[in-house]
């Protein structure tokens, strides 16, 4: 698996939208070029008050006021890669223009401004977020019909391929492993990699499909990136070939099917496999419960009031307050300030990022530490992964701060479990000598063996000297449950610098456990999940042996055999215009609102996406008005019904994965002046 390299990408959002009735504070050090990846390391001007930095203006004229205003404001931005043009503002002139509004106190103004700069933030780390040196470059490719004769008759539809190695490295079968992989391709050799890319595994000659899943498809230049995630085996110590097939406009997106199935909207969702139910909670997006799936099912949870909020199991990431006066959690979210959610048959993500809350917020609305937390829940596995990252962006110094806890109500369990720096799991009490070396932690049941254990695979800090880690585990926590909890730093660390980082990648496990097999199990995951596969772009083998398989890798349609010409029905579409943009005359096809098209008899079925959820109404360009292209556009309807063979259209919309300007065609962007 490849190993997790946060991207502390385009900006560090400030969550102080007009809606929420927040007003927005930061000073012209808040973000550093280390931290902004996605925007190519340009340094963001903070956008504070000039009074906040101690200057006043002189008593003179309104418009000498105004002009001074102006001209400090002018001298202190540096540049975005973002321009104005006729139909936008770049992310500098509003700065400018919300200095202004602040200087003269005109908050309204400045709400709706921050909200302004949010949205152009976010634009910018669509077009801009790095994603990292890809494990196959663009470059490197091969062509169907250069394949073995059986292979090339397999692959009927596909026009290239790459190869990706995999090596198992210290002697430990695997089944089904999680992979991922980022590659990168040629713009011009695919339409969508998200429907066209099928991962193959060579044994014995012989090709057979395995399950995959691509996400953040982005287009960069003449290239277009993904990530890609499938499931591979190995009998230990053995290197496997991987094709990854691409350049299909006939393909359809793939339906796998697995254990991990997933319900809910926007980070608040239930997440289910074959071992276990997570719920993460609707206002925060922490775990809040788990019902872990065997003869009784047991739900652990976290009961009581909180602290004022929901309670949770995941109480995790905080700090106190300089001089201890109030503690500053992500558990007191009304909602995520910022989040990402991935979808698809082997992994669930939920990333979400901001600075913890206040009790009384927004009456103090600190930006000292930024909270990147992000789970993924996998297909046919009894662990999930959490990554954690809290950075500072300046300098404090928090009376105490937390990067792992987790407390559940009741008596679900009635023994400890921990593991110390020589990776052997124990019962019972932690050793005074181990107590600040933990690297696991959980408790078990040994009548009902229910067991929950924490992994710690990676914990450790930039700009600080070595992490503690602690956090022994409580059967008797104020005698309402279990807990541990983590204080990561040395209690000689007064102050946080600006720029560091404390990094965190945890496996949270939950077994039938005994004394007898468990800790083997425990100690043999770990082992595993430390020592992932290895994976690196390569070539076929020279002379490599071809033989048959038992089926085609194409569905029906998807090798030039639809009964109706997918390529008329993607041409038809682009008759379709969105109105909206008046004299830009851009379809549909080009906008990349079609995310889907597969044909089915006279059935054409499209699965379609809309720019934003404040045009929800997909249907319009079924039936609605196109009286601003009378002449050149027609409805969907209009225009798939004189396709001929075409009988019924069935219209699909979908908001995942969102829309975003990676899809929109090079056609596209030069209608749209981009």
């Amino acid at each position: 698996m490849k190993k997790f390299n946060p991207s502390r990408s385009a900006l560090k959002r400030h969550e102080n939208s007009s809606e929420k009735g927040k007003v927005v504070e930061v000073s012209t050090d808040n973000l550093e070029p280390q931290f902004l990846d996605g925007l190519k390391r340009r340094k963001f001007l903070g956008m504070g008050l000039l009074g906040f930095a101690g200057l006043t203006l002189p008593l003179i004229s309104k418009s000498e006021t105004q002009n001074t205003i102006e001209n400090f404001v002018s001298d202190s931005i540096v540049s975005f890669a973002d321009k104005t043009t006729s139909q936008t503002d770049s992310i500098q002139e509003k700065i400018q223009l919300l200095q202004e509004a602040l200087v003269k106190k005109d908050y309204r103004t400045a709400r709706a401004l921050t909200n302004s700069i949010r949205i152009s933030e976010i634009q910018l780390h669509a077009e801009e977020e790095n994603l990292g040196t890809p494990d196959v470059a663009a470059s490197q490719f091969g062509t169907v019909d250069s394949l073995p004769q059986v292979w090339k008759t397999w692959a009927k539809g596909w026009k290239y391929y790459k190869v990706v190695s995999l090596e198992e490295k210290i002697g430990t079968p695997r089944k089904a492993e999680p992979v991922e992989v980022l590659l990168s391709f040629q713009a011009s050799q695919t339409a969508s990699l998200a429907r066209e890319i099928r991962v193959v595994e060579i044994k014995d000659g012989v090709l057979t499909e395995v399950i995959s899943q691509v996400f953040s498809e982005l287009r960069r230049g003449s290239e277009k990136i993904c990530k890609l995630l499938f499931l591979a085996d190995n009998q230990g110590k053995e290197k496997r070939q991987y094709i990854v097939f691409y350049g299909n406009p006939d393909a359809e997106l793939p339906n796998y099917q697995t254990d991990l199935k997933v319900s809910g909207e926007g980070y608040g969702l239930d997440i289910e496999n074959e071992y276990f139910t997570a719920i993460l909670s609707k206002q925060t997006g922490q775990l809040a419960r788990m019902i872990l799936k065997r003869e009784h099912g047991l739900e652990i949870y976290s009961g009581g009031q909180g602290h004022g909020e929901p309670a949770g199991i995941d109480w995790a990431h905080d700090y106190v307050s300089d001089d201890g006066i109030q503690k500053m959690r992500i558990s007191l979210w009304d909602e995520c300030p910022d989040f990402e959610v991935v979808k698809g048959p082997i992994c669930i993500i939920i990333r979400r990022w901001g600075f913890p809350y206040s009790p009384v917020h927004p009456l103090f609305s600190p930006a000292r530490m930024i909270m990147d937390i992000e789970y993924r829940f996998y297909a046919g596995l009894p662990y999930f992964h959490k990554f954690g990252h809290m950075t500072a962006i300046k300098q404090f110094s928090p009376a105490a701060l937390r990067d792992d806890e987790w407390v559940i109500t009741g008596q679900s369990f009635n023994e400890m479990l921990w593991m110390g720096p020589d990776e052997k799991l124990k019962m019972g009490e932690v050793s005074k000598e181990s107590a600040e070396k933990l690297w696991g932690i959980g408790f078990f049941n040994k009548d009902t063996k229910d067991s929950f254990f924490g992994l710690f695979l990676e914990h450790y800090a930039e700009g600080l000297p070595e992490l503690n880690h602690n956090g022994s585990p409580n059967l008797y926590y104020k005698w309402h449950g279990q807990i541990w909890s983590r204080y990561p730093v040395p209690k000689d660390i007064k102050v946080i610098p600006k720029g560091a980082v404390l990094h965190q990648k945890n496996a949270y496990v939950t077994i039938p456990f005994t004394a007898q097999d468990g800790p083997a199990q425990i100690e043999h995951l770990r082992k595993e999940l430390l020592n992932p596969l290895s994976a690196s772009g390569s070539v076929l083998q020279k002379n490599v042996i071809a033989n048959e398989s038992n089926s085609r890798l194409a569905r029906s349609g998807e090798a030039q055999d639809s009964p109706i010409s997918k390529a008329l029905v993607w041409k038809a579409l682009g008759n379709v215009k969105d109105p909206q943009l008046y004299k830009a005359d851009i379809s549909i096809v080009d906008l990349g609102l079609i995310y889907d098209i597969s044909v089915r008899g006279g059935t054409v079925k499209i699965l379609m996406a809309m720019p934003h959820r404040g045009r929800p109404l997909g249907s319009y360009f079924i039936y609605g008005s196109n009286v601003v292209h009378a002449t050149v556009s027609k409805t969907i309807l209009e225009t798939l019904y004189e396709v001929p063979g075409v009988r019924k259209v069935v219209m699909e919309q979908t908001w995942y994965p969102e829309w975003s300007s990676n899809l929109i065609t090079d056609a596209g962007k030069i209608k749209l002046g981009l």
